[in-house]
């Protein structure tokens, strides 16, 4: 395998809109440009122009109606999709996983490296999050269905050969729910090379209106100190996060990349309430030289440096938000923008793009080593017999 050149494939969940995980899913295409992308579901529309020269290929769960948009409904019929796809032409698999496109069928010789962004959440430590917070019609579904798909979700995990987890938080949960050792490689961020601008007053937050990414604290504790925010993004949540708004908040809606970049360098602080599993936008935020004020668990534990690039705040409440506001009003932080943009280069796409490959270079080898050994072995065990 070594001697000649590797056919690779990069399988994702889905692709229906430009997310933290999708920008990942685009770097690992750079490194790999000849690599086709099989997923669920892709959604053109939604993706940049420039995935329309990838070759994108989709289970049959593509030709369902409204698949696009319900996709996520169809939980069950996942893994049947994944496994359906035929991959045994290629050499190396790279599967970009938050749910179940790690349980891919490979040959017996080929190496599957998943980069796990995290262990299946609706399924493992989020489900009675996830299962309070579903419609009534989900809620009745799903303890049904959870028992089968953790014995997939589980059995899919074993298939993989290499792990590579986005945080050291999620490597813990990969050990947790999968017994499984990984190897830490964090994201790739845009880094904003614009000139730095005087900042304004104004606190910022952006990303999807969902429950778990917690806008509510944001906006709550803005409210309550009569701080201006700026809120970008659009979601189910959004006219109950305007119902609770004071005047100081502002939304802005759905926004392009270089009008979010614009915001990230004119804010005072960028404000992270939720919980994520590495996230891309406090890292944005903190290359345009904005300190990050974020909640004390997840990702930002890694990418935000207390007292120096933001401050955390310890519980997930709008009081405790205001509080570490008004802390950081007193107090501000050590690092200039300066300081803060450079701290953001360890997260940069060249940086991520360069590690993917020596990694999977590296574990080609390893797997090669591997599979010489377990042929000596063989060998020597049947002139043994013999």
């Amino acid at each position: 395998m070594q001697n000649k050149k590797l056919k690779v494939a990069i399988v994702h969940d889905w692709l229906v809109s430009y997310a933290g995980a999708d920008r990942v899913v685009d770097c690992m295409h750079h490194v790999f440009p000849d690599a086709p992308i099989y997923t669920l579901v892709y959604d053109q529309k939604k993706m940049p122009e420039w995935f329309k020269d990838y070759d994108i290929r989709t289970t049959y769960i593509q030709k369902l109606p409204f698949a696009t948009r319900l996709y996520k409904a169809l939980l069950p019929w996942m893994p049947r999709a994944f496994e359906a796809l035929d991959l045994s032409e290629y050499d190396l698999v790279i599967s970009s996983c938050s749910s179940c496109s790690k349980g891919v069928i490979t040959r017996p010789d080929a190496v599957h490296i998943c980069y796990c962004n995290t262990p299946t959440r609706y399924i493992w430590d989020f489900y009675y999050t996830y299962r309070d917070n579903a419609n009534p019609l989900v809620r009745a579904v799903m303890p049904g269905q959870i028992y089968k798909l953790r014995q997939w979700d589980k059995c899919a995990a074993d298939r993989v050969d290499y792990f590579i987890a986005n945080s050291h938080y999620i490597a813990q949960r990969i050990k947790k729910y999968y017994r499984r050792d990984s190897d830490v490689i964090y994201p790739c961020v845009h880094i904003n090379e614009a000139p730095f601008v005087p900042k304004e007053d104004f606190y910022l937050v952006v990303g999807r209106f969902t429950w778990y990414k917690r806008m509510d604290l944001a906006v709550a504790a803005c409210t309550k100190l009569g701080r201006r925010l700026v809120v970008i993004g659009t979601g189910d949540e959004e006219r109950a996060l305007r119902a609770m708004a004071g005047p100081t908040v502002e939304f802005k809606g759905s926004l392009s990349d270089a009008e979010i970049r614009e915001y990230y360098l004119r804010a005072k602080a960028f404000l992270f309430p939720g919980e994520e599993d590495f996230g891309i936008t406090p890292v944005e935020a903190q290359s345009a030289g904005t300190p990050v004020l974020a909640f004390h668990r997840g990702g930002a534990c890694e990418t935000v440096v207390d007292g120096k690039t933001g401050l955390f705040f310890e519980a997930q409440t709008p009081d405790s938000l205001a509080d570490c506001i008004q802390r950081f009003e007193r107090e501000g932080v050590a690092c200039s923008p300066e300081e803060i943009r450079e701290h953001s280069r360890k997260f940069s796409e060249a940086r991520f793009e360069s590690e993917l490959r020596d990694y999977c270079e590296r574990r080609v080898k390893d797997w090669a080593a591997e599979l010489r050994a377990c042929s000596h072995w063989d060998q020597q065990e049947t002139e043994d017999t013999l």
